[in-house]
């Protein structure tokens, strides 16, 4: 590709960065709103017609989707510069504005839950309404588990100066973070975003180092980040109390649309496939010279994968993979590069990770990812504008039908990810094929090992906090513990401040954000062997149920398009069986 561009475009959605008068006059036009609609809906009443609580829905739904573009544009602005003052002010500003928007919704939904069932499906038989039947069924059967709108009004105007406001404690504390590490004959202060790139580093002295400093770093600053953890814990047994939910996974199912069978399920296939990556460890450690892999090891290349790709090469790579599959989908990423969708520089001040946001009035995305130029670089890329592309897919669709929930939300990411990897590994020289491979079964640790340990982690956390606060020397015990178990002991060196280094524990709107990745790669993976299977036939189907993400339960959807039951093993243990394959690989052409 020409003329590729590490840094995106925000000023073509509201000029002025976090001093825009045009993002203060549409917070401004939306806090108007939100008053008339919060007026309007404190008159309706269960008796309401067909043609009144559409007009209510259309409202409400402009309202979400002009909220949203101005939450995303915060968001962007927070995380490509992390001392951004202003820009945490307008995150303060947007939280309180959720919080009233929240408020108008919870009151609409305990609404549904007050008409009576003949007449809810009356309602819903009208056409008009017939479209976002599971969604409105969804939202009532919530409202009808929840506390009274009082008192949900109350926590959720008390979570935007409690529970939000922990969260956002969290991302000021990591931005003033930071090691100090000697590179090319000079000191070089470094992000913690950055320090985690250099895990990936082929050398292994500098890997120990800078893991050591990293280590060092979250150690020092523990207490707060326990204070923060512990804090957003009890915010959330509190409020499961209160609406009498004894399970804390509850919600978490709930918010992905998955059932409990479905989740177990998933595990017990993984725990059926971990030996065959445990071999694959021993074996990557005898290939980079160590008597055993170590937590900074995970992400080490083999030697022959140290060559360094630039933006530009790494973009032109993703547009080549994809268009293999679909043209469609390579011209979308294409306009997406093209329109500096993308902010991939590698400098300070960043927020570390990686993620994409939707832009719904305009119907764009942006990507924020830090690119260090490997090919797990590359896979990043790839994944997040496969978000991108999911968001694509969606966007003429009504609001709250391109809502989809987050372990499907990895389906078209993943898919990306394995069409661009797979790409390169039939592509590469004999002495590559095992670098790549390597990174392929890397991802496959990732998902069937640290996500799976930071489940461990979640749920006898929560067990314990339930018994009181939980202190930052227990808080290691517990994430060295579960490392243990979810490796199956395999590592000479676990990570225990894990659990204040992974922002993913501190984000408030998905609790337990971690299980939904895994069940997100395991499911792009079945839909990526079948579109091996079918070939580029496939490409319509896949769109197709990428379009129906929000509209039905994960079970459903599965059962829709590809004909499977996600709640027995077979589904998964196929899924799984491909990570098996590509670790057989991985020992035949190591030998």
């Amino acid at each position: 590709m020409d003329k590729a561009k590490v840094n995106w475009d925000l000023e073509s959605i509201f000029p002025g960065g976090s001093s825009s008068l045009e993002l203060r006059r549409q917070l401004e036009e939306i806090k108007e709103r939100l008053a008339r609609l919060g007026q309007w809906v404190e008159g309706l009443i269960p008796e309401l017609d067909a043609p009144e609580l559409k007009r209510l829905l259309d409202e409400v739904q402009d309202l979400v989707m002009h909220f949203s573009q101005c939450s995303a544009f915060v968001g962007c602005l927070t995380a490509q510069n992390v001392h951004d003052a202003q820009a945490r002010l307008l995150e303060g500003d947007l939280g309180q504005l959720g919080a009233a928007l929240g408020a108008v919704q919870t009151r609409i939904h305990h609404l549904f839950a007050d008409i009576p069932q003949d007449r809810w499906e009356e309602l819903l038989s009208d056409p008009d309404l017939k479209e976002l039947e599971f969604y409105l069924n969804e939202r009532r059967k919530l409202a009808q588990r929840q506390m009274d709108p009082q008192r949900e009004n109350l926590a959720i105007d008390l979570a935007v100066d409690g529970y939000h406001a922990w969260s956002q404690l969290y991302y000021t504390l990591v931005g003033r973070m930071g090691i100090e590490v000697e590179r090319d004959g000079s000191v070089q202060r470094l992000s913690m975003g950055q320090a985690a790139n250099l895990l990936a580093d082929p050398d292994p002295q500098l890997r120990r180092e800078v893991f050591a400093k990293y280590e060092q770093a979250w150690a020092q600053e523990e207490e707060l980040f326990a204070s923060v953890l512990n804090r957003l814990a009890g915010f959330r047994l509190n409020l499961y109390k209160n609406r009498g939910w004894d399970d804390v996974l509850s919600e978490p199912l709930e918010i992905n649309r998955m059932r409990r069978e479905t989740l177990e399920a998933m595990w017990s296939a993984v725990e059926g496939g971990k030996p065959h990556l445990v071999k694959y460890l021993k074996r990557k450690a005898e290939l980079l010279g160590l008597e055993g892999i170590a937590w900074c090891d995970l992400n080490a290349p083999l030697a022959a994968a140290g060559r360094k790709l630039s933006f530009a090469e790494g973009a032109s790579f993703v547009l080549e993979q994809l268009a293999k599959f679909s043209p469609e989908i390579a011209e979308f990423t294409q306009k997406a590069l093209d329109s500096r969708w993308v902010e991939a520089e590698d400098r300070g001040g960043k927020r570390p990770g990686a993620f994409c946001t939707s832009f719904p009035v305009t119907k764009e995305s942006r990507v924020f990812m830090t690119y260090a130029g490997t090919m797990d670089s590359v896979g990043t890329l790839a994944h997040e504008l496969g978000h991108a592309y999911h968001g694509y897919v969606l966007k003429d669709q009504p609001m709250v039908l391109r809502r989809y929930a987050m372990n499907v939300a990895e389906t078209a990411s993943t898919f990306n990810e394995l069409l661009v990897v797979d790409g390169a590994i039939q592509a590469a020289a004999p002495g590559e094929k095992l670098a790549l491979l390597d990174d392929k079964i890397g991802r496959s640790v990732a998902f069937f090992m640290d996500i799976h340990s930071r489940f461990l982690f979640e749920t006898r956390f929560y067990g314990a906090r339930r018994r009181g606060m939980v202190s930052a020397p227990q808080l290691n015990e517990l994430m060295t513990q579960a490392q243990r178990d979810a490796f199956l002991g395999s590592l000479t060196e676990y990570h225990p401040h894990f659990w204040a280094s992974k922002l993913h524990f501190y984000i408030t709107r998905t609790p337990f954000y971690n299980f939904p990745y895994t069940f997100g790669f395991l499911f792009a993976s079945g839909v990526y062997a079948r579109a091996k299977a079918e070939g580029p036939s496939f490409a319509g189907k896949y769109k197709a149920l990428l379009a129906d993400t929000a509209r039905m339960t994960v079970e459903d959807l599965a059962r829709k398009h590809l004909g499977v039951d996600l709640t027995k093993p077979d589904f998964w243990e196929a899924a799984v069986g491909l990570t098996i394959q590509d670790v057989e690989e991985f020992l035949r052409t190591a030998n």
